[in-house]
């Protein structure tokens, strides 16, 4: 149960957020539970926050997982390409979750100015993960500019709500039937990771949905059985669904009761 993205093949296709949990020990947990293939680090937002310092660093260095920084909380192209290269320098690492926020209420993507800072991180030898919307258009353009991956959002960042647009979704995986696809935002609950890799992604992110849960550590060993759940549903090739009901017992032969 492994994913591959820009010729490195991680160990799950979980990825897991570490921002806004309780403690670095309840993250240290959850982690060791989910047994990601990598984890995200927005450099902004912790640098700003309340584990500023060497300690959060420390940390996720101990974890041993790979990380994946992200530009979390940039709204400009300017902010997003600057944070991507102090993170390169920071973990020592050309690959960056891009995160450009256009909108305040749902979090949406900035399209126009994503294309752009793809283009630009690209161009600079990034591997760039962009957090985009499933639509077709925009993900031509994300390609075009440089990307490998792309990462359209299930729901708006941390509303827990699924996947909105399941067509939107499955028009994209069978558009692309060759990029790597990762499921980034809006997943709730284990389910939504299970059917998310069964729709056909490589991948899910999860943060809030771990990180807010009663018990994180539960949480995160349950996203990881539902993503291989997901997976090996995806590979047992799943029945059709049917319009009608089909008995699973024949009846053909069998004694009938006057």
């Amino acid at each position: 149960m492994t994913a591959r993205f820009y010729g490195v093949e991680l160990s799950s296709p979980l990825m897991l957020g570490t921002a806004q949990y309780p403690s670095p020990d309840i993250l240290r947990d959850a982690v060791q539970a989910a047994q990601p293939g990598v984890v995200t680090v927005s450099l902004r937002r912790e640098s700003a926050g309340e584990r500023a310092g060497q300690a959060f660093w420390s940390l996720i260095r101990e974890l041993g997982v790979p990380v994946l920084p992200n530009t979390a909380g940039c709204h400009t192209v300017k902010e997003a390409v600057t944070t991507a290269h102090m993170a390169r320098e920071v973990f020592g690492t050309e690959w960056v979750k891009l995160e450009v926020i256009g909108e305040l209420d749902t979090l949406q993507p900035d399209v126009f100015g994503l294309v752009e800072a793809a283009r630009i991180l690209s161009e600079d030898g990034f591997k760039v993960f962009p957090y985009t919307t499933e639509d077709l258009v925009v993900a031509e353009r994300l390609l075009a500019a440089g990307c490998d991956v792309l990462m359209p959002w299930g729901a708006p960042i941390g509303s827990g709500k699924g996947l909105n647009n399941i067509f939107g979704l499955r028009a994209l995986r069978a558009h692309f039937p060759d990029v790597p696809l990762v499921v980034d935002a809006g997943i709730g609950v284990p389910s939504h990771a299970a059917q998310a890799l069964e729709l056909g992604y490589d991948a899910v992110l999860i943060n809030t949905a771990v990180a807010k849960a009663g018990d994180p550590a539960v949480m995160a060993r349950a996203f990881r059985l539902a993503v291989e759940a997901g997976v090996l549903a995806r590979v047992a090739d799943p029945m059709e669904e049917r319009d009608m009901a089909v008995p699973s017992t024949p009846v053909a032969g069998k004694a009938m009761l006057a």
